[in-house]
């Protein structure tokens, strides 16, 4: 499935998706550094979530409503896992919610 912000920035790695696959967040190379990004499906919009310049991501993890990113850095040598607030950036996508499918939004049953 096409996605609008990640086909230009290659390599994309650790994907994860919101309950019903409205939001795609995915950590991508830009130059010598990685950014977390978070597209909206259904409204199209991209999010970049700033991370410092002395750490580099490692993976993410989306919550399934999208309300929180862990994204798990190093820094110096040491590992640690850099949470973020969703809640005043992203709607929260909930089971039984709305369900993005060929790019449209569907209501699930």
């Amino acid at each position: 499935m096409p996605l609008r912000h990640f086909q230009n920035r290659q390599p994309h790695s650790s994907p994860s998706l919101s309950w019903n696959g409205r939001y795609v967040a995915a950590l991508v190379q830009q130059g010598n550094q990685r950014l977390a990004l978070i597209e909206d499906r259904v409204s199209g919009n991209l999010h970049r979530l700033p991370l410092p310049a002395d750490n580099t991501a490692v993976r993410l993890s989306l919550s399934p409503e999208a309300r929180q990113l862990a994204v798990q850095v190093t820094q110096a040598g040491q590992w640690r896992v850099q949470l973020f607030d969703l809640r005043s950036l992203l709607e929260p996508d909930l089971p039984g919610g709305t369900a993005v499918q060929g790019g449209g939004a569907q209501t699930s049953p």
